[in-house]
This record gives structure tokens, sequence and C-alpha cells, in this order.
């Protein structure tokens, strides 16, 4: 009989090897190719209709938004994902991809009981989360006074 020692060697040595340098410097390519793409889409709103960055913000998030989910009902997103890693995960479309993911898991379930309430479990903790946040920070910025 093996003991506890013994069984986590074990695992240990099975174990697949991370490559964190690898999927740091992924994640930062990606991310930082994100970026890049939504530079240039609000850069493109800013010229071809004359807009502002604030007006022009609205448009390149909803463009950013729409492709991740349509990404991710094709099935394109998640292949993506698996070499670009938290790159993909981190800005806004990430949220969306998992908005649309719940979505589509639940959607036999029909449109109430099953896309609307499942795909809001995981939004509601994010907002949540994201209010309580930008709230105590909020805070602390004003008694600061930055």
């Amino acid at each position: 009989m093996m003991d506890i020692n013994q069984i986590e060697q074990s695992i240990q040595k099975r174990a697949p090897k991370k490559a964190k340098l690898k999927n740091l410097i992924m994640a930062f390519v990606w991310g930082g190719c994100i970026g890049l793409a939504g530079q240039l889409v609000l850069e493109g709103f800013m010229n071809a209709l004359n807009l502002s960055v604030q007006q022009a913000t609205g448009p390149t998030l909803m463009v950013f938004i729409t492709t991740a989910a349509l990404l991710t009902g094709f099935g394109i997103y998640d292949r993506l994902a698996q070499h670009a890693g938290a790159g993909l995960f981190i800005p806004i479309t990430g949220f969306s991809n998992s908005l649309t993911s719940c979505a589509l898991e639940s959607k036999s379930e029909g449109l109430i009981y099953g896309i609307g309430s499942n795909m809001f479990k995981l939004a509601g903790s994010v907002l949540t989360y994201g209010i309580v946040t930008a709230y105590v920070l909020g805070t602390i910025r004003m008694l600061i006074g930055l």
C-alpha cells in the first residue's frame, strides 16, 4: 500500500510540465495584438465617421464583443484561446466568450430558463465584483484626493 508521500511523488512525476514562460509570452503577445487591433478599430471609427475618442469607444467595444461572440459560436475562439491563453481571456473578449459559451451550453433548456438564467449567473458575479471593486477603489481615491 502506498502512503500519501509516494502518491504525491507519483503524481508529480506523471503530471505534464507547465511551460510558464511560453504561456506568459503568448498571453503578452496576443493581449498586445488585441490592444493593437482595438486601437486600429478606434482610429478607423474616428477617421471614417469623424468621431471623438469618447464617441468611437462604444462602437469599438461592440465590434470586439460581437466578434468574440461570433468566434465562440463557430468554435474558433476556444481553439485560439488554447494558444493565446490569458491574452484572450483578460480583455472584454473573454467576458463575451464566457457569456456566449454559457448561452450555447444551456440553449436546449429554452430562452428564459436556459439561456437567460444560466448566462446571467456568470455575468451577475462578474458585474457584482466589478461594481464593488470600483466602489471601493473610488472611495479610496476620493479619500486620498487623487
